[in-house]
């Protein structure tokens, strides 16, 4: 790993405890924003030349702090901050600011950070849009493509989530137990879109996925400090079952390997038998939930040995309770898939294409569509899908197994097509 991309994954994993101090210093989005940012640029300019500190958080919450002064000084027209070098030859006096910083309650200041970004004040989609932004550092065009919305629409959508938490006095504190309770829903949610952006995007190789990594650091955080929710062990639980095939997921040409066709040995055992443990944990407690129900999902996969041993029927059932508890084509979309292997491809792409309106941005259902049309026999309209979903790949490997599949259908047509009369 060269020198800036090791960094970049260190800015990335330090950036919300990082970004939490300070705000807690500060009491200001913007400053602690504008804060971390400039650390973050001292850190790509001084860590290839000096090294790396012992502690790049607390080096990070250093920095970023003097550097919020400065600024707010400059305000005033009062002395500006010390010489770079003065900063980085400072000892351990970084690890004593975030110490001082921390005192009381530094393993918080994530979840205060998420709990600010996620304020009943703002619009549900505001809370997760900023939440993605601030805390996990998302580019916007990434948080656009997990909404399925436009890249500006979602740039206005951060920047008057911003105003509104600056306008209404957010308290900078962390909320008491009633109100945690009331928040749960939207940084479970905020937590799984950071997970996802990671794992449904990223070769296991690349550095992108670290984003799921942190998701899950979040949710084991999540669940300390709320042990007896349910919802939150089948949240950790459905991303551990999914990050366990992350081995098995991309070939040694980084080419997309489906479900039914990984390598089942390359599942990670023990991270598969923890989930399934917080699973159990979580169904006891009679609450069923919509993380319960999609980490049964994948509890399912991850029992069955082989693929041809999969319960697709129960996968059925689990996806349908789940619409009724939480409507969406997504979710439809995906119950298409178990349709598929109970009952044939008819009735699935029968299924799949009520969902064409809603679903017309989507990148899985152009390519479940296309599948489903060619299992049928009908490859021009196969083809036509799959030129879709093409154009909405997300990645390289995404983009490499739709055009794998055009050209099986190119080489079915031609198995298809009658033999031409000699010519004499």
């Amino acid at each position: 790993m060269t020198d800036i991309a090791w960094i970049d994954v260190t800015l990335s994993s330090a950036r919300p405890k990082a970004l939490g101090a300070l705000l807690r210093y500060f009491r200001d989005l913007d400053i602690a924003e504008e804060a971390f940012q400039e650390a973050c640029l001292r850190a790509v300019r001084t860590w290839p030349e000096k090294g790396p500190p012992r502690d790049p958080t607390a080096w990070l919450i250093f920095v970023g702090r003097n550097s919020g002064i400065d600024a707010v000084r400059k305000r005033s027209k009062t002395q500006a901050l010390p010489d770079e070098e003065l900063i980085s030859d400072t000892e351990d006096a970084e690890s004593d600011i975030a110490e001082r910083l921390d005192s009381s309650n530094y393993r918080d200041d994530i979840l205060r950070l998420l709990f600010i970004c996620c304020h009943p004040d703002l619009p549900a989609t505001q809370q997760i849009a900023l939440a993605l932004r601030i805390v996990s550092g998302l580019s916007v065009q990434q948080i656009a493509r997990a909404f399925l919305v436009g890249e500006s629409a979602m740039e206005q959508r951060i920047t008057r989530a911003k105003a509104r938490v600056a306008k209404a006095g957010v308290p900078f504190e962390t909320p008491d137990a009633a109100e945690r309770a009331e928040r749960l829903s939207i940084v479970s949610t905020m937590i799984y879109l950071v997970f996802n952006e990671g794992y449904s995007q990223a070769d296991p190789r690349a550095e992108a996925c670290a984003f799921s990594d942190e998701a899950i650091r979040l949710g084991r955080l999540m669940l300390r400090m709320f042990p007896g929710e349910p919802e939150l062990m089948g949240l950790l639980a459905l991303m551990l079952l999914q990050i366990s095939r992350r081995p098995a997921r991309f070939s040694a040409d980084d080419e997309i390997v489906l479900l039914e066709d990984q390598d089942r040995s390359l599942w990670n055992r023990e991270l598969i038998n923890e989930a399934l443990v917080l699973l159990d944990k979580a169904i006891r407690h009679r609450q069923p939930g919509s993380y319960q129900f999609q980490a049964a999902i994948a509890a399912l996969h991850s029992r069955a040995k082989r693929a041809e041993d999969t319960d697709w029927e129960e996968i059925e059932l689990l996806y349908r309770a789940l619409e009724r508890m939480q409507p969406s084509p997504v979710i439809t979309l995906n119950r298409a898939v178990a349709v598929s292997k109970l009952r044939g491809p008819e009735e699935a792409l029968a299924l799949v294409e009520t969902l064409g309106e809603k679903l017309d941005g989507y990148f899985y259902y152009h390519g479940l569509r296309g599948g489903l049309l060619k299992q049928i026999g009908r490859p021009r309209e196969a083809r036509e899908a799959f030129d879709r979903a093409i154009a909405l790949a997300h990645s390289a490997p995404e983009a490499a197994h739709i055009r794998r599949q055009i050209d099986s259908l190119k080489t079915d047509c031609l198995k298809a097509a009658p033999a031409l009369p000699a010519v004499k």
